[in-house]
């Protein structure tokens, strides 16, 4: 046998006493209040009338593209450079995601095509460079970069999501304001706004925000919101002023009360099949799984949850474990897939909140040690009554598994229905979980 000197990591961890019996699990079926945009090219044709008289022939037009799994994302692009064009502008791609993709331009634009965002597909050309420009400096406060690409650009049409942000609370959070500051920042604008730490980000962010708005040709916002099963609900034009401003102020505040969310105030232990950078930043999204986990901000009331097993990393994460950290428990599978300078450099450029949230968990060589560890720990003396959640990812919420402990309480529920159960889990050979197979989206 080797020694601990010379044994693997692998082998380390192999052979530890993960016995813990599993419960049987029910399928639930959360029915959230959903608007869904029926018709997307009429409503963002409706929205680019703002660009009407902006737009003179042969103006070159960059479309922000970020790293984030946005519902639609190539079709919505798409249909926004038909717009430009229609107006006679050529419009481009810019990648605008920080660090993100190795902080280089070649892994920036091996993002956009996970996400589906490729030349072909949003009818554009995609121009990725990693290099910016100083813009200005806030008084007291960080140096604002923008990307040469957008600066040279005739015009810039910033183009995300808003939604509550996984990092910090504020009146702005994840959106327009951050896509320029933080997106067309590139690796170098990211790591100085999050050099000021978590609160500093929410404080900053607006104003840098704005600086950016007054230097770089920006046009128009178009906001993205969506609904709890992760479906476009509604976009909508922000004039640049806006950006950061009051517009963007309220969107965030209808973006939140769309958002999805686990049924329960607090339970015992989560199973999370998969993480990534394409569902959340931070891999899963803090907001559903009610954890912050950064010093001096303080924690969500609600979920409180006792432990988290994550199971698996996506594959279009490219190894970027940003936000493993959030998790008690994972497996060797995880461990295998991590790109640890990917990762650390994502940490280090996030400031204290990603290097705490890139420290490994336990690691379980299986999926269901990971999920006996979860339960051994989660404080629950009888484990046949532990209170479990199983989710497929933090983006995907319309069905869920729970276990017995939790059907009482799922029963009182109006917006829960039990579709199914009790069902054991189940596993391969090698201790590898059944996927976690969705049912198509329904509303009730």
């Amino acid at each position: 046998m080797a020694t601990v000197a010379s044994a693997s990591f692998e082998e380390q961890v192999s052979g530890l006493p993960y016995a813990a019996p599993l419960p049987l699990m029910y399928r639930v079926r959360q029915h959230f209040h959903a608007p869904v945009l029926a018709d997307l090219e009429a409503a963002i044709a409706e929205q680019c009338r703002a660009l009407d008289g902006k737009i003179r022939p042969g103006m070159r037009v960059g479309l922000t593209a970020g790293s984030r799994g946005i519902a639609n994302i190539a079709r919505i692009l798409r249909a926004v450079g038909r717009e430009v064009r229609a107006r006679g502008g050529e419009p481009f791609i810019i990648p605008a995601m920080g660090s993100h993709g190795g902080a280089t331009a070649e892994g920036q634009t091996a993002l956009l095509a996970d996400l589906g965002i490729t030349e072909a597909s949003v009818e554009m050309p995609i121009i990725s460079s990693m290099e910016v420009r100083e813009v200005g400096q806030l008084e007291g406060g960080p140096r604002v970069f923008v990307s040469v690409t957008a600066l040279e650009a005739d015009g810039v049409i910033v183009v995300g999501r808003v939604k509550p942000h996984t990092d910090f609370r504020g009146s702005i959070e994840s959106g327009l304001a951050k896509m320029c500051v933080i997106g067309l920042g590139k690796h170098r604008g990211a790591q100085e706004i999050h050099s000021y730490g978590t609160q500093g980000l929410a404080y900053w962010l607006p104003r840098a925000a704005r600086v950016i708005v007054r230097h770089a040709p920006v046009l128009l916002g178009l906001a993205i919101l969506e609904n709890a099963y992760d479906q476009t609900a509604r976009i909508v034009a922000v004039t640049p002023a806006d950006i950061g401003g009051p517009g963007e102020e309220a969107l965030l505040q209808e973006a939140r009360g769309l958002m999805a969310s686990l049924p329960f105030d607090q339970f015992d232990v989560l199973v999370v099949d998969e993480m990534g950078k394409n569902i959340s930043g931070t891999g899963m999204d803090t907001n559903i799984i009610g954890r912050m986990m950064i010093q001096g901000v303080p924690e969500f009331d609600r979920p409180r949850i006792k432990t988290i097993a994550v199971l698996d990393l996506t594959d279009a994460a490219h190894g970027n474990a940003a936000g493993i950290g959030l998790a008690d428990v994972t497996t060797l599978r995880v461990y295998r897939k991590i790109d640890f300078r990917a990762t650390y450099i994502n940490g280090l450029t996030s400031g204290i909140g990603g290097v705490q949230r890139v420290k490994l968990p336990i690691v379980a060589p299986t999926d269901r040690d990971a999920i006996a560890a979860a339960i051994l720990t989660c404080g629950r003396a009888d484990a046949t009554q532990v209170q479990l959640v199983r989710i497929k990812n933090t983006l995907e919420l319309h069905e869920i598994l729970i276990s017995e402990a939790l059907v009482p309480q799922a029963r009182h529920l109006p917006h829960l229905e039990i579709i199914s159960g009790p069902e054991p889990f189940e596993f391969d050979a090698e201790g590898k979980l059944r996927p976690f197979a969705l049912e198509p989206v329904r509303h009730g």
